[in-house]
């Protein structure tokens, strides 16, 4: 199925450029090692890796790249439960890719660097402070307003042009509204978690964590795991029974 091809290809991309850039500023020794001025710098590195994994994926699967997204939009109405699956899975073996070409990339780094955290948090997100409720509390909210807004983005328009009504669209740039939503929520609420938004951005990349033979990595925290992966599902339900609430 090209559908979920797409997926795959469009999740691979996200992954391997948002973790990617996570890489290189926390890895000993990169070009961009900066772990104290980095957030914004990581923020626009998942907004525009968000962008490019679009571009790739919309034209054929719609983009999703991400569980919450084809999750809301099967209960909305406007996506089929019959690709759910498909979907989900594709998702997350194209996390897996993105991971696992992360780390060929960063191999030598990775050995440089000392810290089992920093090694972690280039595959998943890490809290500030571990609590958990305020870490459930802050996927879900996140993940909610993500979701709610991304039901409300207008991609095509209508234009009239010698009294007859014409459909127009942005082109690539159709990408870039879901692109901002993301670096305006995670620039606002990642303090808390690095907001996931996304449970296949996590559980992919820290399967890969896991099995990678990657030297005093240390854990891949199994145990928070929980936090990424279902408070996004369940604030991504939340959006959905508000939207249908409003319609």
């Amino acid at each position: 199925m090209s559908e979920v091809c797409a997926e795959i290809i469009g999740t691979t991309i996200l992954v391997f450029l948002g973790n990617g850039v996570v890489a290189n500023l926390v890895l000993s020794k990169t070009k961009g090692n900066n772990k104290n001025g980095g957030w914004l710098t990581v923020t626009i590195g998942w907004a525009l890796a968000v962008f490019m994994g679009i571009i790739v994926s919309a034209p054929y699967s719609g983009g999703h790249l991400n569980p919450c997204v084809t999750l809301g939009f099967a209960i909305i109405g406007k996506f089929s439960w019959n690709l759910v699956p498909y979907y989900i899975i594709s998702q997350i073996v194209g996390s897996m890719l993105g991971s696992f070409l992360v780390w060929c990339l960063y191999k030598d780094y990775f050995i440089e660097t000392k810290n089992e955290k920093d090694k972690l948090s280039v595959f998943v997100t890490v809290p500030s402070i571990r609590n958990f409720f305020s870490n459930f509390t802050s996927e879900i909210l996140t993940t909610f307003i993500f979701i709610f807004i991304s039901f409300h983005l207008v991609k095509k328009g209508t234009i009239f042009l010698f009294e007859k009504k014409h459909l127009i669209g942005l082109g690539s740039i159709d990408a870039l509204p879901s692109s901002l939503v993301v670096l305006g929520i995670v620039l606002s609420l990642g303090g808390v978690t690095g907001a996931a938004l996304n449970p296949a951005r996590d559980l992919g990349p820290r399967i890969m964590h896991s099995i990678l033979p990657i030297p005093g990595k240390g854990k891949s925290d199994w145990d928070y795991a929980i936090i990424p992966i279902f408070g996004p599902v369940i604030g991504s339900f939340m959006a959905s029974m508000l939207y249908l609430l409003l319609s």
